[in-house]
């Protein structure tokens, strides 16, 4: 493991204002990649921009709301008309409908299914192209303990985690031979917006970001032989 694998790539993050998201960017460009975000929030990633402009590393956004498919491709054509080239893919962007089996309209399942799957199947098929052609590049898909469970008023969600952790899994076996390495991190409640939405559980026991954003870091550091492709972060307490 070494973290000056990663120095200088160009990494593209979505969901880069939530919680998970802005960690892994913080902690990228600390060590000296360049970054492209995008969220549905172009307030937040100007302040974001300019948190990070202490690190002197290139960063540029777009803002894109990915329920949109017309927005996923906006994001998409920026970039590839752009000089940045995508090495790192980071999927970040979700969201949580805390809903009932019976309050679940067709417009929340939509919602649901286009930022948490479709999204990060766009992207993946986009930008991995490139990386299959210069036989170096790293795929995070940001999954949630979600993917191994069932919870009451939280179907959809589960079901698109669930259908992360499929896609993830595949593509990976597709795209290892050509040195692209897919990763589903899968982190427990987390401390962020869409932490707070979770009912019944102590948020004082959730998941620090940065401890996830180190995870990231440490898994797609490694050039040798070796990948934890699939990791469950779980918590050491649940209350």
């Amino acid at each position: 493991m070494s973290l000056k694998n990663l120095k200088g790539k160009n990494v593209f993050i979505t969901g880069a204002t939530g919680g998970i998201g802005k960690a892994i960017a913080f902690k990228l460009a600390e060590i000296g990649c360049n970054l492209f975000l995008t969220s549905s929030n172009e307030k937040e990633l100007k302040k974001l921009k300019s948190s990070l402009s202490k690190y002197n590393v290139q960063i540029e956004f777009i803002s894109a709301n990915l329920k949109d498919i017309e927005n996923v491709y906006k994001a998409i054509n920026h970039i590839k008309k752009s000089s940045f080239k995508v090495e790192i893919l980071i999927n970040s962007a979700g969201v949580f409908p805390n809903l009932s089996l019976a309050n679940s309209s067709d417009e929340i399942f939509l919602e649901t299914i286009n930022v948490n799957f479709r999204s990060i199947f766009l992207f993946t098929r986009e930008f991995s192209k490139e990386m299959v052609e210069n036989k170096w590049g790293r795929i995070v898909n940001i999954g949630s303990s979600s993917a191994y469970s069932g919870f009451q008023e939280t179907s959809l969600y589960c079901a698109s985690k669930h259908a992360v952790l499929g896609f993830s899994k595949s593509i990976h076996e597709e795209l290892k031979e050509h040195n692209v390495r897919t990763y589903c991190i899968s982190p427990s409640s987390t401390k962020s917006k869409m932490g707070l939405q979770t009912k019944g559980q102590d948020y004082s026991t959730f998941i620090d970001p940065e401890d996830i954003a180190e995870y990231v870091v440490f898994a797609i550091s490694f050039n040798s032989n070796i990948v934890s492709n699939e990791i469950f972060l779980k918590r050491m307490l649940i209350k």
